[in-house]
């Protein structure tokens, strides 16, 4: 049981807070911060949420009064260098703060972590508020303004029920439990439009995504039973489909929807001599551990990495490291 009174005490001290997530930000993330930011507000503290990527534009309905911002060096660093206190949302390594998080080091601010995802032992956070067994963050940010028995507001509510529909797939995906949807009950109480956040992220597709997912369904590759499937993504692909990075989410979650296929896999070249990968799981395999190995991280079956190298030598080191865990999890070889 987390000692939520713990952090209320840690936040009636402190003046200047900073709210953050994780780089390429997704429901989760940026509902818990826009719910807690929205509380602290409430009770009068000089907050704001800064990130190190843009907004998703499905994203832009928590941005009221515009208190989302991208790190800008000019209008963050010294406000950043006199904050009391960072709370940090579902970054799942410290690293994926970037430039803020390097900040925070340099000047030795309290950071806090508050994640799901489980610790990655690297000791630069001062408070670690970590429960693997939630669903998502934004159910340890409902646990954490119920701990005082905080009444959510409307504000409040959007942002927890948008980092538990998003992060259990609308409820879906195996990591969904009675409570996840108790939580849905008392955030519809108090007044969320549950249909329209759902519209505004899952029915809010770019053109460039739709043509960059075509050119991803023709070239889907399989293992030999196909219970693995790959895609890869490079500039070309990218510029053919007149798409953007933020295009990118999702495709892995629709690909494990294929009949037959328990993994997916999507390696996309974010630089020349760097590729972001993620992996998706429909449960009959834990994946999190072949992350770990690339040097990234995450759950038992939704977890990504960055790592080293060009699209076709981390192909065959993703595909090499997969197979062997998918054939060691399956007793033989695939």
């Amino acid at each position: 049981m987390l000692d939520w009174k713990s952090l209320h005490q840690t936040i009636d001290g402190a003046e200047r807070i900073l709210l953050s997530t994780h780089e390429n930000p997704d429901g989760d993330g940026l509902g818990s911060a826009a719910a807690v930011y929205h509380y602290l507000n409430s009770q009068g503290k000089n907050c704001k949420i800064i990130n190190i990527s843009e907004l998703p534009l499905e994203y832009e309905f928590l941005n009221q009064n515009k208190m989302i911002e991208t790190y800008n060096s000019l209008t963050h660093m010294d406000w950043i260098a006199s904050a009391d206190l960072a709370l940090i949302f579902d970054v799942g390594d410290y690293s994926r703060l970037g430039i803020i998080g390097e900040l925070l080091n340099k000047h030795k601010i309290h950071v806090v972590n508050i994640d799901h995802h489980p610790d990655t032992g690297d000791g630069q956070f001062s408070e670690n508020y970590i429960n693997v067994d939630a669903a998502a963050t934004g159910e340890m940010a409902y646990d954490f303004l119920k701990a005082m028995n905080i009444s959510l507001s409307k504000e409040m509510a959007e942002g927890i029920y948008t980092g538990v529909m998003t992060d259990t797939g609308s409820f879906c995906y195996n990591n969904t439990n009675e409570k996840c949807h108790q939580i849905a009950i008392e955030c519809m109480a108090a007044g969320v439009n549950t249909s329209l956040i759902y519209q505004t992220i899952y029915e809010n597709r770019s053109p460039g995504q739709i043509a960059l997912l075509a050119q991803i369904l023709n070239n889907l590759d399989y293992n030999q039973n196909g219970e693995l499937a790959w895609f890869t993504i490079d500039e070309n692909m990218m510029e053919k489909a007149g798409a953007t990075k933020k295009d990118i989410d999702g495709f892995t979650d629709f690909v494990r929807t294929i009949r037959g296929v328990e993994v997916a896999v999507m390696i996309y070249q974010n630089k020349p001599n760097s590729c972001r990968i993620n992996f998706r799981s429909k449960g009959k395999y834990i994946i999190n551990d072949i992350a770990k190995s690339l040097g990234g991280g995450g759950h038992k079956f939704a977890a990504g990495a960055i790592a080293p190298g060009t699209l076709n030598e981390v192909l065959q080191k993703v595909l090499s490291e997969t197979k062997a865990a998918l054939a060691h999890q399956n007793g033989h070889v695939i």
